[in-house]
């Protein structure tokens, strides 16, 4: 034996050599990451597996032939404890099996020349051994390359209605197109038959290029659509009207508004014609809605209304660009106005939509995360949509919130703020608000009794005086910045005896969706209380539980393990378990305190801005999350330390942040892998459908692919669909079809409403955090469908598209 292995050429010398210290190596890794897991009361798969990989090392470099078999028999100790962990989990056996599987086909094709020179049946075995795992090696990583649903739909979850001529969309004239704001167009000349005909019809610049990642400029518009007409505004608050079949720009208004370069973005318009017919609310004892006029000649009849990131409200005519003179002052209202000392104009910015309720226009405000305890007020006020003049105000951190200030005053300080869209129901004259959390986010020992009324709940308030009709909480104290990041969805939510009732529905970053009575605020869906784990903080207040909408489904809020743990390797998915049993975990609610606590969903989201789309007719709704954890540390804050830029730092890692006014700086960031990869296992993103005949999920489908982003920032340029964070809004449509683009990679997409299948999909010159819209042509009768492209979220790429899909003349 010695002999022959003394006969062995050179090559086959250095290549056992190799492989045998790569495995020594590995198991040396394991060895040492496995013994850390174990000591925190993890799995002992990693230890052990680490003496199987460093004993075949050794003795592949000894050219033994029992370095193979001790290979061998690991990977299959490791098929055995994968299979135990997580039965036939697609992704986690790919992050536990694909890598070894490789190994296994290399080291059985290397033991040739760890046998004694004979036969050559003594080689062939090795050799079919090596093959047959070679080839499912393959057949693993090539189905990394198909979609794998979450939930599959066992049966069509809707079924096509054709559109009838009088309900069919004219224009899409709100964020949300209709004041539904269900993101639904009752438009089928698109549909799930021929939507993989789609084409770029036109493309229009805007000229303003966001640049930034995360905390700076970000394009995350839904243009509107009145008549011939589309509206645009860009990052710097830039309003442009274009041709609804050409593109072409027909006026502009540039405002170029910046704030320093920190969270700078226009998310949407509204819009008010005061020659249309003012509908009044149909439901008893309602407060009618306020009647405006304007002479017959004068300008402004048709305006955009637009609420910008340095604070001001601003009217423009809709038919040519100018500024509303009779508006405020010369065309523009300054919301800054009774808001107080702002030391730093990001510090307080408006980045979502105004609402026209009937005749008032209603905006809330941005006060930025995590900076100090007092900040701006987050009053939400109410103005004349002719005049500007202030109708009312809702401050919500005092106990007379509809109080008039007296010259002088201002708002309280750090209260509760509405910092997303708005949602206006004209059958009641009510305006439903989604509530963020009182500054600071983490830090909850200095809010009042009116902060932790109204701290991350929705809040009903008549639009003609701002009053409050009703208020509903969906987190208590709120320490992890799980407010209410989006404008509810008015359905008709259909019960058992085939009535229906209006209602609300709403999702939030801690993956729950609240289906709310609009008249009521009660809950037309189970809600759970759950015991909470209180933390150390002094003075903090810790409520004994906190809700569970238990009777939607929950998004991406599974209670993590050590199991769920994933890696593209081995060795990450190794050190995210390490990570994993080094943190406090207590699921969702676990609270900040001063050692390291894991919070899924983080502060991201769960569910974001994009809001909900309905389709009406099936009685679905669909919605996109993300799923990314965070780790959170409280420590003490250094004296003198600079305050935020009111930027999102806090939520994407940047050392110590500190919470102005307490005695805490945090530190926080997101839970990933060493490679910079979730550390949980995919998908990190999923588009759902929700029945809501039976509240049910009707499918589930990760979206987005790593074609596009990669580890460590490199593009794979590899269309793996794991599921990637979501981050806009979704369309649907009556021709079958959910659109939608806000993945890392660069597509517009759609898939079957009825189904979950993708299908089509069309490149876009960079990736998108807009919302898709779409609308029938006055002029031409086509059917449009049209995303702004600005650069996704974590990309480099930056651009300044907006693109129009059509299907090519004569398409049936």
């Amino acid at each position: 034996m010695k002999h022959q292995a003394q006969a062995q050429p050179l090559v086959a010398r250095i290549w056992l050599w190799v492989l045998g210290a790569v495995l020594a190596i590995a198991g040396l890794f394991f060895l040492v990451g496995g013994g850390k897991l174990v000591s925190l009361g993890g799995s002992w798969y990693f230890l052990l597996a680490g003496l199987g990989l460093l004993a075949s090392g050794v003795q592949l470099v000894r050219r033994r032939l029992s370095g193979a078999w001790c290979y061998l028999g690991t990977y299959a100790a490791t098929v055995l404890w994968a299979l135990s962990e997580v039965g036939l989990d697609y992704w986690s056996l790919i992050s536990r099996l694909l890598a070894m599987t490789f190994g296994a086909a290399v080291v059985a094709a290397s033991m040739p020349l760890l046998q004694p020179a004979g036969g050559s049946a003594s080689r062939k075995a090795p050799f079919a051994a090596a093959g047959v795992l070679l080839v499912a090696g393959l057949a693993a990583f090539v189905s990394m390359f198909q979609i794998h649903p979450e939930v599959q739909a066992r049966a069509a979850a809707a079924t096509r209605k054709p559109v009838e001529a009088a309900l069919e969309q004219k224009n899409w004239d709100s964020y949300g197109n209709s004041h539904n704001n269900d993101r639904f167009a009752a438009l089928d000349q698109i549909n799930v038959d021929n939507v993989q005909k789609l084409a770029v019809a036109w493309t229009f610049r805007t000229g303003d290029t966001p640049q930034s990642t995360g905390a700076g400029a970000e394009d995350q518009l839904t243009p509107l659509q009145v008549g011939d007409k589309v509206f645009l505004c860009t990052p710097s608050n830039n309003v442009i009207a274009i041709d609804a079949d050409t593109g072409k720009q027909l006026w502009r208004q540039d405002v170029n508004a910046h704030v320093g370069g920190v969270w700078e973005r226009c998310r949407g318009l509204a819009y008010f014609d005061a020659e249309a017919a003012l509908a009044q609310p149909t439901v008893p004892g309602s407060t009618p809605v306020q009647q405006v006029s304007l002479p017959a000649d004068a300008a402004c009849k048709r305006r955009i209304l637009m609420n910008s990131i340095d604070a001001r409200l601003f009217a423009i005519d809709a038919d040519n660009g100018q500024l509303c003179s009779g508006f405020g002052q010369g065309g523009v209202v300054d919301l800054k106005q009774g808001i107080g000392a702002v030391p730093n104009p990001a510090y307080y910015t408006l980045t979502s939509a105004p609402t026209v309720a009937g005749t008032t226009v209603v905006v809330g405000g941005r006060v930025a995360d995590n900076v100090q305890v007092d900040m701006p007020g987050g009053v939400i006020r109410g103005f004349d949509v002719i005049t500007g003049a202030q109708r009312w105000a809702f401050d919500a951190g005092s106990n007379t919130p509809n109080e008039i200030l007296q010259p002088g005053q201002t708002y309280t300080r750090s209260s509760a703020n509405v910092w997303a869209g708005t949602t206006y129901d004209a059958s009641s004259n009510t305006v439903y608000l989604p509530m963020g959390s009182a500054s600071v986010d983490l830090y909850g020992a200095t809010r009042s009794a009116a902060d932790r009324k109204y701290g991350a709940s929705i809040l009903a308030l008549d639009a003609a005086s701002g009053k409050e009709k009703w208020v509903y909480q969906t987190v208590r104290n709120d320490l992890w910045d799980f407010d209410i990041p989006m404008a509810p969805t008015l359905i008709d939510f259909p019960g058992k005896n085939g009535q229906t009732t209006p209602a609300l529905v709403v999702g939030t970053k801690a993956g729950q969706i609240f289906v709310l009575d609009r008249q009521s605020g009660a809950p037309l869906t189970k809600v759970e209380e759950v015991a909470m784990k209180p933390g150390h903080i002094p003075n903090e207040y810790y409520p004994e539980t906190q809700k569970l909408s238990v009777g939607m489904p929950q998004i991406g809020t599974q209670t993590l393990t050590e199991a769920d743990m994933w890696g593209a390797t081995p060795f990450d998915q190794l050190m995210c378990r390490i990570q994993f049993k080094s943190m406090r975990y207590d699921g969702m609610f676990t609270v900040p305190d001063t050692d390291v606590s894991l919070s899924f969903p983080g502060s991201l989201g769960g569910m974001n801005w994009g809001g909900i789309s309905a389709d009406p007719t099936n009685n679905l709704i669909f919605v996109n999350d993300m799923r990314l954890g965070l780790w959170v540390k409280m420590v003490p804050q250094k004296r003198d330390a600079a305050l935020s830029d009111g930027g999102e730092a806090p939520n994407t890692g940047m050392g110590q942040v500190p919470l102005g006014g307490t005695p805490y700086a945090v530190v926080k960031n997101r839970f990933m892998s060493p490679m910079g990869i979730p550390c949980q296992k995919p998908p990190f993103g999923t588009l759902t459908a929700i029945d809501m005949k039976t509240q049910q999920v009707a499918w589930q489908v990760p979206v987005g692919t790593v074609q596009d982003t990669g580890p460590l920032g490199f593009k794979m340029g590899l269309p793996m669909p794991v599921g990637l964070p979501t981050l806009g809004g979704t369309l649907a449509t009556q021709g079958g079809l959910v659109f939608f683009a806000g993945t890392q990679d660069y597509y517009l997409r759609a898939w079957d409403a009825a189904t979950g299948k993708e299908v089509w999909k069309g490149r876009l010159p960079v990736g998108s955090q807009g919302g898709p819209m779409t609308y029938k042509s006055p002029k031409t009768g086509k059917q449009y469908v049209v995303i702004s492209a600005g650069g996704a979220r974590q990309s480099p790429d930056r651009g300044d598209y907006v693109i129009a899909y059509a299907l090519p003349d004569g398409t049936k």
